[in-house]
């Protein structure tokens, strides 16, 4: 059976954390994801340019905060920085499988390794290992392929889980983040460079 084709289509924006700041608290008086993608397109609330570019960024806003639980967007709405860029990049690996993988199988798997740094020809022989499976990988123009690789490279050092030279950042997660992904799926850890995935009861 053919693999399920990725999702690509996070070439625009990053980890959209300051859309994402707009976007969640409407949710929480809405509890209408496509409420809050018209309140964001008809009043221009993401300050874009164009119309193309404000329903785009509303869009792809909304489909990953739309990835978290209710209780994840509350905790998003009442958080620190350092916390919404973890759970946005959480929402972002959810969403895209494609980036799941690369986080789970590349950064993390470089962590554990003690190999301290991540550049752009790790992502490039990732990719190149998974357009043997997936043939819309193979289908990309050279120049789309870099773009989702320089958006990867933006949304970890957005999300401080890399340095703006390449070095992997180790992760501690709050108390906070670390319940609320508990809760939902501890699966999820394996997106963050750590060693052993944190529980409610181990860090208490």
């Amino acid at each position: 059976m053919a693999d399920i084709p990725y999702k690509l289509s996070f070439t625009v924006g990053a980890l959209l954390v300051r859309e994402a700041v707009i976007a969640a608290p409407l949710y929480l008086e809405t509890r209408n994801w496509t409420m809050v993608r018209s309140l964001l397109d008809d009043d221009n609330l993401l300050q874009a340019r164009t119309d193309s570019t404000r329903r785009r960024i509303g869009r792809e806003v909304v489909q990953r905060l739309e990835s978290l639980t209710e209780a994840e967007v509350a905790l998003f709405v009442d958080s620190t920085a350092t916390e919404r860029g973890h759970l946005m990049w959480v929402a972002t690996c959810r969403t895209y499988d494609l980036i799941g993988e690369f986080a789970e199988n590349v950064l993390r798997e470089r962590f554990l390794l003690m190999i301290p740094t991540l550049a752009p020809p790790d992502f490039d022989n990732f990719f190149h290992s998974k357009s043997l499976w997936h043939e819309e990988l193979t289908e990309l123009a050279d120049s789309t392929r870099q773009r989702l690789r320089s958006n990867v490279f933006l949304m970890l050092r957005e999300a401080d889980l890399l340095s703006e030279i390449g070095e992997i950042a180790p992760t501690t997660l709050s108390q906070r983040v670390v319940d609320v992904l508990t809760d939902t799926n501890q699966n999820d850890f394996r997106f963050f460079p750590t060693h052993a995935a944190p529980t409610q009861e181990s860090v208490r």
